[in-house]
């Protein structure tokens, strides 16, 4: 099995930690709308990857 799909599913998940982070009363609310558009992006591109990863292995066959 390729190991780099758990490596994927760990950058969703952190991409998940940046959306939802607290940053709300301290010091770094300054940088929240990059966090989020981070997250959000990270969430997107990793989920792409798998969903490609997938259908070339359903295919490949």
């Amino acid at each position: 099995m390729d190991n780099r799909i758990f490596l994927f599913l760990a950058a969703i998940f952190s991409g998940f930690a940046l959306i939802k982070a607290p940053l709300a009363d301290s010091f770094l609310e300054s940088i929240s709308p990059f966090t989020n558009i981070l997250g959000l992006l990270t969430v997107l591109v990793f989920s792409l990857v798998l969903i490609y990863k997938g259908v070339r292995g359903l295919f490949s066959k």
